[in-house]
């Protein structure tokens, strides 16, 4: 965010610089010339003399001139190295103060420093509190430096500190564990408290590693981002293998593309048993990839390369299609269907959503989508507008997963889901352990309190299902009945109450 008076400054100082001169010169020229004439009329003034006089003024405002030039000229280079809204040096100086190390001999070290978090601030306050943010941020940073690194703003939320000299890569930690520790609390803002984080990542250049300013750079982005993926508030450092991983991602990313060319994704679809009359009543739908050589990649795997790469949203709009036309013929039967962070951010999947609906004729009071504790935590306010409207269409949604995350009380109420779904993990630990038993029966309390319905996914065995039926879930989904299966194997199973509950095969209830 470049302040629009920088651009003025710079301007001022470059006309200064160039009429200056000119408006110099201008004067002497006519004064000449006037001379001239009175020597021409008035022959007291010799014409040597004038001459002289006018050469020496020539050279006294030459230097003048040459002197205020400098000046400007300084003034537009530290402009041109600084950023305005922090006044902290920018990239440019960064690169210039690398290159200078570099020809001291000097080990470098360098941390990339992403905010946390900063992107809901400026969509919940406005971009007025967000610069205030960067500029208190910015102060933070100079007072941990206290002197001993350099600290630029390099554009956005995004910081660079670095030090030159013996032990670099050691002090630089530090400070940035002082900086993430700083960070875990509030700033204040103007008259709030915001919460902000900081993910860093560290690169160094030793004395027998040759590597450009831009390189170094390169090295800390790419440990950077591989301090959000490992869940943020965190120094790392940046590894050759995090460079084979990204090209593995590419490779992955390509594939991927390809599939969803290729058409070679398929659905799967796990029935959910109600638990008082043991008939299915709804289907989760999941998806699978079926490369061209084979090999079956599950979910888990690809879908957070496709996150990363945007690759999502073309995916998930095949998934969502896909599943209306599949269980458009399953009367009365709702279908589920999960929704990544990514799409719920994309402000056009409600209207693509809508869209689909009305292309393939499915009943949106039977469409259920399930999302994860984690989309709603990354951006609220943006997920609470997209799910205003999915709900407006008449479609539920579902909280998947409950039990591993951050959801409480206030967070169930501020997004009323239609439903609860019991991770697997605590369905399992509840058989086994009185804690987790009350923590599993007080869930179901407070979702029977604000009108949720309840599922208990991951149930493996009869004593699981006959403690999650005693405890009030409306849904069981598990091995125990049934495992996914392809959409021409569900029709059969519709409309009758289940048999004899498959032995158990000892896996969890979703099949990748």
């Amino acid at each position: 965010m470049i302040s629009s008076s920088h651009g003025f400054r710079e301007s001022d100082s470059t006309r200064t610089v160039i009429f200056a001169p000119m408006a110099v010169l201008a004067v002497i020229f006519v004064l000449t010339w006037a001379a001239a004439l009175a020597n021409r009329y008035f022959e007291f003034v010799s014409l040597g003399t004038l001459l002289g006089v006018g050469a020496l003024a020539f050279g006294i405002a030459t230097a003048a001139c040459a002197c205020v030039g400098l000046r400007h000229l300084n003034r537009v280079e530290c402009l041109s190295r600084t950023d305005s809204l922090t006044l902290l040096p920018n990239r440019r100086a960064l690169h210039l103060d690398i290159q200078h190390e570099y020809r001291q001999g000097h080990e470098v070290a360098l941390a990339m420093i992403d905010l946390d978090g900063f992107k809901l601030i400026n969509d919940h306050y406005g971009h007025f509190v967000g610069d205030a943010a960067i500029r208190e941020c910015a102060e933070i940073f100079r007072q941990i430096s206290d002197g001993e690194a350099g600290v630029y703003r390099l554009g956005g939320d995004e910081y660079a500190m670095m030090i030159g000299g013996p032990v670099a890569g050691t002090l630089l930690e530090g400070l940035c564990r002082r900086i993430i520790e700083r960070l875990a609390k509030p700033i204040h803002v103007e008259d709030r408290r915001l919460t902000l984080g900081a993910s860093i990542g560290l690169a160094r250049r030793t004395l027998q590693d040759d590597v450009p300013s831009s390189e170094l750079l390169r090295r800390a982005d790419i440990a950077m981002y591989a301090a959000k993926r490992g869940g943020k508030m965190r120094c790392t450092w940046f590894s050759p293998s995090f460079d084979k991983s990204r090209e593995q991602l590419k490779e992955m990313d390509d594939e991927l593309r390809q599939a969803l060319a290729r058409n070679e994704f398929r659905l799967h679809f796990q029935p959910l048993v109600d638990s008082n009359t043991r008939v299915i009543d709804a289907v989760e739908c999941l998806l699978r990839w079926d490369r061209a050589d084979g090999k079956c990649i599950g979910p888990n795997v690809f879908i957070p390369v496709a996150e990363e790469s945007g690759l999502i949203n073309s995916i998930g709009l095949w998934v969502l299609r896909e599943a209306c036309r599949n269980a458009l013929a399953w009367n009365g039967i709702t279908l589920s269907v999960n929704i990544s962070a990514a799409q719920l951010r994309n402000p056009e999947f409600p209207i693509q959503l809508g869209h689909i609906l009305e292309e393939t004729g499915f009943d949106p009071d039977r469409l259920e989508l399930e999302i994860t504790e984690t989309c709603l935590v990354l951006d609220p306010v943006v997920a609470e507008r997209s799910l205003a409207l999915i709900r407006s269409f008449g479609v539920k949604i579902s909280l998947d997963d409950f039990g591993t995350g951050y959801a409480s009380i206030g967070f169930l109420r501020q997004f009323r889901f239609e439903k609860l779904k019991l991770d697997r993990s605590l369905v399992v630990q509840a058989s086994e352990d009185d804690g987790s038993r009350a923590m599993m029966l007080s869930s179901i309390t407070v979702a029977r309190a604000m009108k949720m319905g309840v599922t208990a996914e991951g149930v493996e065995t009869e004593e699981q299902a006959a403690m999650v039926r005693a405890a009030g879930c409306d849904q069981i989904q598990g091995w125990l009945y049934f495992k996914a299966m392809p959409a021409k194997d569900i029709a059969q199973h519709l409309g009758k109450p289940i048999g004899r509950p498959r032995k158990s095969p000892n896996k969890g209830s979703k099949v990748a």
